[in-house]
């Protein structure tokens, strides 16, 4: 696959977006509830930057039952990935991604159990 750089850098730009992207970096795969609770916004404008997200190819989805997950495209450029890796790298310890970090930590019943009941 091929990102734009300008593309990659206009989806990062948001701060929803790369706080979003930061967690499936550190994470690997998350549920939309688990984006919402760690985010602490509204289901309906996390679903609508993941869909920008998915847009540009940056992330893939995969359904389970009723409950949508994220994960980073894997066929991302190398240079993306090393984008995405320096940027949590540099800012995992400051806010707000430690916050969204811990947060997700302290979900209850996070998928496994019962995603979002």
């Amino acid at each position: 696959m091929q990102i734009e750089a300008d593309t990659l850098f206009r989806m990062l730009a948001d701060t929803t977006r790369l706080r979003a992207l930061m967690l499936l970096q550190q994470k690997g795969e998350l549920c939309v509830c688990e984006l919402t609770h760690a985010l602490d916004l509204s289901q309906p404008k996390i679903s609508r930057h993941l869909a920008q997200l998915r847009e540009t190819e940056l992330l893939l989805t995969q359904r389970r039952g009723q409950w949508m997950y994220y994960r980073i495209n894997p066929a991302l450029p190398e240079w993306a990935h090393s984008i995405l890796q320096q940027t949590l790298a540099g800012n995992a310890h400051a806010q707000p991604y430690r916050s969204d970090h811990h947060a997700l930590q302290q979900m209850p019943n996070r998928p496994g159990a019962a995603c979002c009941a």
